[in-house]
């Protein structure tokens, strides 16, 4: 039996992520300071990318930066297709 906000139905869950989200941020007042809280998150993102792009740690740090590129880049053009069928599908 789930307790806690696991047990909250996804719309609850929703609404008071992005509750704790916005107050979380009301604290914070300056650039720095919001890129200082995010440095983590972005650090941890980019090995994710590294780590796909060259699982075996093979490539140079040049081929692997190029290779995370285009998977970035991959990876927002399948966003953008995705957005673009749904808003087709939406408008029929």
């Amino acid at each position: 039996m789930s307790r806690g906000f696991a047990a909250l139905p996804p719309a609850q869950r929703q609404l008071s992520a992005a509750i704790g989200s916005l107050t979380r941020w009301s604290r914070v007042t300056s650039q720095e300071e919001r890129t200082a809280a995010l440095a983590p998150a972005r650090a941890a993102r980019q090995q994710q990318w590294e780590r796909k792009a060259d699982p075996d740690g093979v490539l140079s740090p040049d081929e692997l930066a190029a290779a995370v590129d285009r998977l970035k880049r991959a990876h927002y053009r399948r966003m953008a297709l995705a957005s673009a069928q749904k808003r087709r599908r939406d408008a029929a």
